[in-house]
């Protein structure tokens, strides 16, 4: 019995042993947790990469986490922060991606928080929301195409929030890349001299190093302070089905720790910190961060949060604190409806997720007869519209009719202060069923943008034709270089969001781009047009058109209805109606039964007594008829 009791022993200890970490095994795993400590702020580099849409930034960010040992080479990893499924679908990045990157230079390891922004005017909000927790960006620019519309946009983007530019040549290997060229354009549009532009190849990781490189060396650590408060800011956020709503997060000042207590801006509720990781660009979770950092934040299920807000320690004081993030101006509205009102808390739930997500949506409640209860939300182009749309369906399952798409207006009221239902002068319209009587309205504003377009010289004539069709005013151009010019133009924003870029990629071939920015409300002949189904108004088909395309407008619409609306018994007119005066007419025929089949022979008037007879029904019917559009023909018509 104790010669058993000795061998179970000698196994224990055996085992005990066995599970007991050695110092090796203990060394690693101090030197794994190490590596997430927070870093000294003089290493730390905040940078996005900027550029036109297909300049090659999300292949670039692959090179980035391939030279930072964040992912393996191969092409089971290409687009690695093009996350969303839309993305991969159209090969376009539609979210901002952050990755926190080490990379060691001169014996110095360096945290490189790396921002890959979309290139699409859409899509503008992301970058004007990544570059405020950024020191300096890659202004990248492709070497065959040079430089683009957008690639004016996002460089005055930097320059107004004064980043340092590293200026890149992206696709140097390709047979077409005239690197000098674009060297040329850079200087002659935006003064960059030629010594300071780097060439790379992103595809084949040409220069990638060399770039990676001047990043430590161009662009400086952030300029924050880290004996004080903690302060951060909301750059983006997103909601998790278990741990609710994520926020990332700039750190301005101090230190914010796992467990911590903190506050909102707009809230006086304090919350615990109960996840902290940084975005590898899987997440990897930390203990500590501290000022310079972009990190990644939950407070839990009731933590809330929104892009814009400012998270505070609770001894700071954020009275006098401005607002990080400027207003979104949206460009186009559209009506959300469910395909079936049963599905509205659903649509609604997953409209609410999505918005967080994605902040340059607006969402108000609205209302139609015909499609029930839904919402009018507002987007940055048609490409965001459908995007968003996809993502719902996608992403949360949940199927929604959309209107069709129509940009905001602005009416000066008469005597504003008699009516109660507007409190300033000016309304903004968003719905033409929003519009005020014609007689209180004075004076109707339209909204305007400048259109920037950089178009090969040989189709100069066709470009300024289609912008003066669609009612534009020529400003300024100038010359890129010999074979391209820049034109910029002032355009209706109505013309342009519909099919202004798709008209402009056919009549060039593909070779022109397009960039607009906001140019505000300016007054203009606008009224509003009315369809009548024999004679009663249907609101949801009402629209505000300027005088101009008025006859173009009621044409195409009456005739549009006149092939969708199903036949009746009775005949439906369809009219096109301006104030009292009719400007479209179209005619639905209506059933008719032979009721003379049965005669045969005999007297003429015995016909006639019976054509007559069906004459004063169909009147009859007519006058107490009451035309009923399909639910599914207003959707058709709409979608349109």
């Amino acid at each position: 019995m104790v010669h058993i009791l000795r061998i179970v022993n000698n196994v224990h200890k055996s085992f005990v042993r066995n599970k007991t970490p050695s110092k090796s095994c203990m060394s690693r795993k101090y030197t794994s947790q190490s590596s997430s400590l927070p870093i000294e702020i003089r290493r730390i580099r905040n940078f996005s990469i900027v550029a036109h849409v297909d300049h090659g930034k999300s292949t670039l960010a692959d090179r980035f986490l391939e030279l930072t040992g964040a992912i393996k080479p191969g092409k089971e990893n290409a687009q690695v922060l093009d996350q969303l499924q839309v993305e991969k679908e159209r090969g376009i990045t539609v979210k901002a991606v952050t990755a926190s990157l080490n990379y060691t230079y001169e014996n110095e390891s360096y945290l490189l928080n790396l921002i890959d922004t979309p290139g699409h005017v859409d899509f503008s909000n992301e970058v004007v929301r990544s570059v405020t927790a950024c020191q300096g960006v890659i202004f990248l620019v492709d070497a065959n195409e040079g430089i683009q519309a957008q690639t004016v946009a996002v460089h005055s983007l930097a320059k107004k929030n004064n980043l340092t530019i590293i200026p890149t040549l992206n696709k140097v290997d390709l047979p077409r890349a005239n690197p000098e060229k674009v060297k040329a354009q850079l200087k002659s549009v935006f003064k960059i001299n030629s010594d300071a532009v780097l060439s790379i190849s992103a595809k084949k990781g040409w220069g990638v190093q060399e770039l990676l490189e001047a990043i430590i060396t161009r662009i400086p650590p952030p300029n924050v302070t880290l004996n004080d408060h903690f302060r951060a800011h909301i750059i983006d956020t997103w909601h998790d089905k278990y741990r609710g709503v994520l926020c990332l997060a700039y750190i301005h000042s101090g230190t914010l720790k796992m467990g911590q207590t903190v506050k909102w801006r707009s809230d006086v509720k304090q919350h615990t910190v109960k996840y902290l990781a940084l975005l590898r660009p899987s997440e990897e979770n930390i203990s500590e961060a501290i000022a310079g950092q972009v990190v990644m934040v939950g407070l839990g299920p009731k933590g809330g949060g929104s892009v814009g807000d400012m998270l505070y320690a609770l001894e700071a004081d954020h009275n006098q604190e401005p607002s990080s993030v400027t207003a979104v101006k949206h460009m186009v509205y559209a009506g959300i409806f469910p395909a079936d009102q049963s599905q509205h808390p659903q649509l609604s739930d997953s409209i609410k997720k999505l918005a967080l997500n994605d902040s340059a949506v607006s969402i108000s409640v609205d209302s139609s007869p015909a499609l029930g209860q839904g919402w009018r939300v507002g987007f940055l182009g048609l490409l965001h519209l459908d995007v968003f749309t996809q993502r719902l369906l996608q992403e949360y399952k949940a199927e929604a009719i959309l209107t069709a798409p129509s940009v905001p207006y602005k009416v000066k009221v008469k005597g504003a202060k008699v009516i109660k239902q507007y409190r300033g002068e000016e309304v903004i319209v968003t719905n033409p069923l929003q519009l005020p009587d014609v007689k209180n309205i004075a004076e109707y504003y339209e909204p305007f943008v400048i259109g920037t377009i950089i178009t090969p010289v040989e189709y100069l004539g066709a470009v300024n034709t289609l912008c003066i069709d669609r009612r534009g005013s020529p400003l300024p151009s100038s010359s890129v270089d010999d074979t391209m010019t820049m034109l910029q133009y002032i355009l209706p924003l109505s013309e342009v969001v519909m099919d202004f870029h798709d008209t402009l990629k056919s009549i060039t071939s593909g070779f022109a781009s397009f960039d607009y920015q906001d140019y505000g409300f300016h007054p203009s002949p606008l009224v509003r047009m009315d369809i009548l189904i024999n004679g009663v108004l249907v609101d949801e088909l009402s629209s505000i058109v300027h005088s101009s395309r008025l006859e173009y407008n009621a044409r195409k619409l009456t005739s549009k209805l006149k092939e969708m609306i199903p036949r009746q018994m009775v005949q439906v007119a369809i009219q096109a109606v301006v104030g009292g005066k009719v400007l479209s007419r179209e005619t639905l025929k209506a059933y008719r039964k032979d009721v003379t089949a049965k005669l045969y022979g005999g007297d003429v008037t015995r016909r006639k007594k019976l054509l007559k007879q069906q004459s004063e029904g169909k009147k009859k019917m007519r006058s107490v008829a009451n035309i009923k559009i399909p639910r599914n023909t207003f959707i058709d018509v709409l979608k349109k």
